[in-house]
This record gives structure tokens, C-alpha cells and sequence, in this order.
């Protein structure tokens, strides 16, 4: 059980270059310890952490000896390419000093906005939590094009977010958080504490990187604080160098500039359930299920599947009725309706012999279904 000092259950953490690093050319493995350290102290209270690393670029250089090369696209993805490892291979040192594993996800744009991608990388980072194990995140830049890319890690961080259901969102900056004006020019510039309107006004005050070695400013801060909160993430832009600065975070303490959820997530994702698209299909379920579902508020299980309607694949929204096509609820599918078909009235430890794997054990979660 996460520790009653804290709300969050889930959080991401995202760290710049420039927090990584120091401002200098080289990863700070020094301060790298030093954040890891408070991270598991979270992680042995229970709580999921995942990463969103920067630094593979600057890992890159740093392994290479900074060698001289062209500034082109190639080069940086060499670069990645090269650094990406050394990168994941330093987190996995400092945290195996407190016992925890760590597992790589390389993303893109398209891996969060294509619908089966989505849900495979959903389902992956669930699983390494289930174990216990941080996913070390990162955008694929070795392979990603101009089409694909998120462009920065503070968006990405963002759809992570969104994507893993987290509470909180850390975007971790060599900034104390978003100025009022350009503290780096005007010396009465003050610390915004909280933003619950991001305008036009906030977003002109927002400036570039200040230490040019990441690829993020704060105007890419607020626009991944502008998503992640309308997923229902909390996100607070903070120094990542000041000290205890993800346990302060994540005990609530006021540190940085913080960013409210505009809703709530579980809330956000049954409205879309109920007024979003038209169902895809339908599926039959027998009365152990209806009473299941009404009394009970489970989940939908293959078991209690008598028949499936129409055509629709893996994420689809689709209604559940009784026998004599009463509607009992619309959900989500975790499986489209030909291995729906495949796998009714079977047993949930069936499923991977029917199919040759499988997505869980349910056919519709209930966080993902609203019984009407």
C-alpha cells in the first residue's frame, strides 16, 4: 500500500538534459544517484514510478568523446543510438543498488496515437508495474522520422501519463518552475505557484531551453502540462536539482508550479464511454454475468459470453445485453469480437491456449465499462 503521506499512487517522472547532466557535457551520475535514491525510497512505499528519460543524445557524445559531426538528423540518431544504451545502462546500475529492475520502453508518436499501439504499450507498462519493475522511457530517436516523432520528452511524458493512468506527472527542469516574467532578464520576476487557465498570456511568458543541451523549453512544459491534466494527471513543473524535490512532490508539498487535473481520470474515461463513439458491436451475455456486473460491479469475463454481434477490434466500444437484448452496460473490449467469438463460455486460463496469447483475463474491464 502506498504510504498515507501521499495521494499518488502512480507517478511519472520526467527528467531533462539539462537536470541529467548539470549543464555540463557529461551525465551527472552523482545526482543521478541521488534521484534514484528517492525514487526507491517511494517505490518501497509502494508507489509506481516510471521514468522518462532524456540524456541519450548527451550519453552518445559523452561515450564517444565528442566527436566532431555534421549537424544532421543521422548524427543525432547515431548518436541515440549509441548513447540510448549507455544511457539505460547507468539507470540500471544505480538502481540495482537499491534492489529494483528496470525495463526499457522506446516510444514514438506513433506507438500512442495508433489504437492496438496504444493498448500494447498500456499493457506493457502494467505489466513491468505489476512486478514492481520501473519502465525507463524514452522517444525512439534512432529510428523515429520528422512524421512520427513527439519531438520532446515533456510530451512524451505527457502521453506516458495519460497512457499509464498516473496521478502525478514531475516535469523536472533546471527551472524552479514557470516565472511570472523571464527571471533570467527581469530580476522581479516571481514564481507562479499554481495555473488553473493555461491562456495565450502564459504562454508568451514561457521562454526557450536555457542551457540549449535538451530539446525542451517551458513553452513545451505547458503544452505537456495542458495535456496531461485533461487526462486527469496532476503535473508540477520543478528544479531538478533541488534537494528531496521528488519527495516533497510527492508528499504534495507546495514546490514549483503546480498544474490541478482538470478531472478526474476514471471520471474523464466513462464519460467518453457513455457519450464518445457509437458502439462497434454488441456482445450476449448470460445472467451469472448481468447479476455479476449490476450487483457486483465486476468485470466482464469470457465465461458469461454467450454470443457476439458485429464486427469491431481490440478497444472498441461496445454494448452488453441480455439474452432478451436488454442493454446492461457499454465498455471497452479487450479483445476483438472474432476472439471474442473464439474464446466465450470458456474459462479465463483458456484464453492464451484459444488464441495463442492473450490481453488479461477479462473481455471488458470494469474501470472500462458503466453499467447502464
Amino acid at each position: 500500500m502506498t504510504n498515507s503521506a501521499s495521494k499518488y499512487r502512480r507517478i511519472v517522472v520526467k527528467l531533462g538534459t539539462s537536470v541529467l547532466t548539470g549543464g555540463s557535457t557529461r551525465l551527472d551520475k552523482a545526482h543521478m544517484v541521488e534521484l534514484v535514491r528517492q525514487l526507491a525510497s517511494l517505490h518501497r512505499q509502494g508507489c509506481d514510478i516510471i521514468v522518462c528519460t532524456s540524456g541519450a543524445i548527451a550519453a552518445g557524445r559523452e561515450h564517444l568523446g565528442f566527436p566532431d559531426l555534421p549537424a544532421t538528423v543521422a548524427s543525432k540518431q547515431l548518436l541515440a543510438a549509441v548513447g540510448q544504451s549507455q544511457l539505460i545502462r547507468v539507470w540500471e546500475q544505480l538502481f540495482q543498488l537499491y534492489g529494483i529492475h528496470v525495463g526499457q520502453m522506446l516510444l514514438t508518436r506513433a506507438d500512442v496515437e495508433d489504437r492496438e499501439r496504444f493498448l500494447n504499450a498500456r499493457d506493457t507498462v502494467n505489466a513491468l508495474l505489476e512486478q514492481r519493475i520501473v519502465p525507463l522511457v524514452n522517444e525512439n530517436d534512432a529510428v523515429a522520422t520528422q512524421e512520427i516523432k513527439v519531438g520532446d520528452n515533456d510530451n512524451l511524458s505527457a502521453l506516458v501519463s495519460v497512457l499509464a493512468e498516473a496521478d502525478l506527472l514531475m516535469l523536472l527542469t533546471d527551472q524552479p518552475g514557470l516565472f511570472n516574467a523571464d527571471p533570467r532578464s527581469n530580476p522581479d520576476a516571481q514564481l507562479i505557484d499554481e495555473v488553473q487557465h493555461i491562456d495565450d498570456t502564459l504562454r508568451q511568458i514561457a521562454g526557450g531551453s536555457v542551457t540549449g543541451l535538451g530539446t525542451g523549453g517551458m513553452a513545451t512544459k505547458l503544452q505537456a502540462a495542458d495535456v496531461a491534466r485533461h487526462g486527469g494527471v496532476d503535473v508540477v513543473i520543478a528544479a531538478g536539482h533541488q534537494p528531496e524535490v521528488i519527495t516533497q512532490l510527492w508528499q504534495g508539498q507546495r514546490v514549483g508550479t503546480r498544474f490541478p487535473a482538470t478531472t478526474n481520470l476514471s471520471a474523464s474515461r466513462k464519460r467518453w464511454i457513455l457519450a464518445g463513439p457509437a458502439p462497434d458491436g454488441d456482445v450476449v451475455v448470460d445472467s451469472g454475468a448481468v447479476k455479476a456486473l449490476r450487483q457486483r460491479g465486476s468485470s466482464l469475463l469470457p465465461k458469461g459470453i454467450l454470443r457476439v454481434d458485429g464486427q469491431f477490434v481490440r478497444g472498441d466500444t461496445v454494448r452488453v445485453l441480455t439474452e432478451d437484448g436488454v442493454i446492461v452496460a457499454r465498455g471497452i473490449s479487450r479483445y476483438s469480437a472474432a476472439d471474442l467469438d473464439k474464446i466465450k463460455r470458456q474459462h479465463s486460463e483458456q484464453i492464451a491456449e484459444l488464441l495463442g496469447y492473450e490481453y488479461g483475463t477479462v473481455a471488458i474491464h470494469r474501470d472500462e465499462l458503466i453499467v447502464v
